[in-house]
């Protein structure tokens, strides 16, 4: 006996399944965009265009792969080529007080900690606020990390280290000495 009507097609099964798996990593990705944008706005386009990248390529994903991962990776290459495009137009992204979504509101006396935390974070170059936030906000091991950046894990455990110190001083009030970029 064929298919009920009410039963999906083996392709409509898949294809809901594929939604669903995707839909499951809105929140990390949105809380990761607002984190790496600075801005509600920007960070939903963001997550907007990853999730219509995602969707388009799914073909490309591994089943057993990590997809957040994936997903992760996905928006990083959106993000960098979001920042050519704004670099050329000489636009800028600033990092907004409440860029970072925190589940429990902060008591009092961790609300300027949390201030100069996001202002801090703002001013990292974003190689380093994105490790920073993929291992630290994103619980992604460097492994991963490498894999999103599309780095080595040496660049991974250098910029994490480098950042934390920078995040380290000017979240102490210390002058952070700019680096030079070496090609």
């Amino acid at each position: 006996m064929g298919r009920g009507s009410n039963s999906l097609a083996g392709d409509e099964l898949a294809m809901w399944n594929n939604d669903r798996l995707i839909e499951e990593q809105i929140p990390r990705l949105r809380r990761y965009a607002r984190a790496l944008t600075g801005d509600a706005m920007r960070a939903d386009d963001l997550v907007q265009d990853t999730l219509e990248r995602a969707w388009t390529k799914f073909a490309l994903w591994r089943p057993g792969s990590d997809l957040r991962a994936w997903m992760f990776t996905i928006m990083h290459n959106v993000f960098i080529n979001q920042i050519s495009s704004a670099r050329a137009q000489q636009e800028y992204l600033p990092l907004e007080d409440d860029a970072l979504e925190v589940a429990v509101e902060p008591a009092q006396e961790h609300a300027l900690d949390m201030r100069d935390l996001i202002a801090s974070l703002g001013q990292l170059s974003t190689e380093y606020r994105e490790v920073l936030l993929l291992v630290g906000l994103e619980d992604l091991s460097y492994e991963e990390v490498a894999k999103v950046l599309n780095i080595p894990i040496g660049t991974v455990m250098s910029r994490l280290s480098r950042g934390r110190e920078r995040l380290r001083k000017l979240m102490a009030g210390e002058a952070a000495t700019p680096l030079r970029r070496v090609k």
